[in-house]
C-alpha cells in the first residue's frame, strides 16, 4: 500500500536539496525503471501498477527492493510524467569518484551546462557514441535531476560521471582538450584526432575564460546559414560524431 510519509518522501526528491540529504532519486516510466533495476544502481522501492508487474514478472522478486503496487493516477502524482502507466523506482545515488581518464576513448566534459534537458540529452548522445566517461564542472546541473534522467532515455545507466573543479583535473591530465569555440578550426578540415576530451561550454557565455587556457585545439562547426549558434546538445553530438569517424581511420 502506498502510504503518505512515501508520498511525502517521494515528492520531496523533485528538489535537490532533499536528493542531496537523502542520497536518492527517483526514475519513471517503464523503459527507465527496467533499465535501473538491471543496472549497477542499487534500486530502493519500486511503485508500480499491476499490468506493470505482469508483463515484467521477474519485478516481483528483485533483492533489497521494497515493492508496492499503486494506480496509474497515484503514479502520475507522485512524479513528473503526465502519464505513467507503469511504474517508478526510487534509486540510490552513486558516490562521486575521482576521475581518471580513459585509454583509447574520448572524454565529455561540460563547463557550466545548466539546463537539465541539455545534460539528459548530452548522456543519451554520449551513450550512442560508446562514450562512457563524462566530466562535469560544479556549475553544471544535477545528473539526478528529473528533467535529466527523463531526457537521458535509460542512458544515465550505461555511463560513469565525475563532478569535479575541471581546471584541477585538466591540470592533472595532461591528454589533448579539444574545446568548442565560434572562432575555431573547422572540425570538416581535421585530418588527424586523438583521443582526449570534448569540452562543451555554458548555454550562453560558452567555454570560460578560466578554462580557456587548457585548450589545446579549438574547433567549430561551420554553418551554412545565418543562426548565431547551436544548442550545446546537438552541438555536442556533431563534434561527437566527426571526432569518433577520425579516430576510427
Amino acid at each position: 500500500m502506498l502510504s503518505k510519509n512515501t508520498v511525502k518522501f517521494i515528492k520531496s526528491l523533485h528538489q535537490k536539496k532533499y536528493r542531496t540529504q537523502e542520497k536518492k532519486f527517483f526514475v519513471e516510466g517503464e523503459k527507465s525503471v527496467l533499465e535501473v533495476l538491471h543496472s549497477d544502481f542499487k534500486v530502493d522501492t519500486l511503485i508500480c501498477t499491476q499490468e506493470f508487474l505482469d508483463r515484467n514478472e521477474s519485478c516481483r522478486s528483485q533483492p533489497g527492493v521494497n515493492l508496492i503496487i499503486a494506480t496509474q493516477k497515484q503514479l502520475e502524482n507522485l512524479g513528473q510524467y503526465q502519464s505513467n502507466d507503469s511504474a517508478l523506482a526510487v534509486v540510490h545515488m552513486k558516490e562521486n569518484s575521482p576521475f581518471e581518464f580513459p585509454d583509447g576513448n574520448f572524454v565529455i566534459a561540460l563547463d557550466e551546462v545548466r539546463d537539465p534537458g541539455n545534460l539528459g540529452t548530452i548522456i543519451r548522445i554520449a551513450d550512442w557514441y560508446g562514450i562512457k566517461h563524462l566530466l562535469f564542472s560544479m556549475q553544471t546541473a544535477d545528473f539526478y535531476n528529473p528533467k535529466v534522467i527523463q531526457a537521458s532515455m535509460g542512458s544515465f545507466t550505461r555511463v560513469k560521471f565525475y563532478y569535479h573543479d575541471l581546471s584541477i583535473v585538466f591540470q592533472k591530465w595532461k591528454v589533448p582538450v579539444y574545446g568548442a569555440f565560434l572562432n575555431g578550426k573547422n572540425i570538416h578540415q581535421l585530418e588527424k584526432i586523438e583521443p582526449g576530451v570534448i569540452l562543451m561550454g555554458n548555454e550562453s557565455k560558452g567555454i570560460s575564460d578560466q578554462l580557456e587556457p587548457f585548450v589545446s585545439s579549438k574547433v567549430t562547426i561551420p554553418a551554412f546559414g545565418e543562426t548565431e549558434s547551436l544548442n550545446v546538445a546537438i552541438a555536442t553530438a556533431i563534434i561527437s560524431d566527426n571526432f569518433k569517424r577520425l579516430l576510427g581511420k
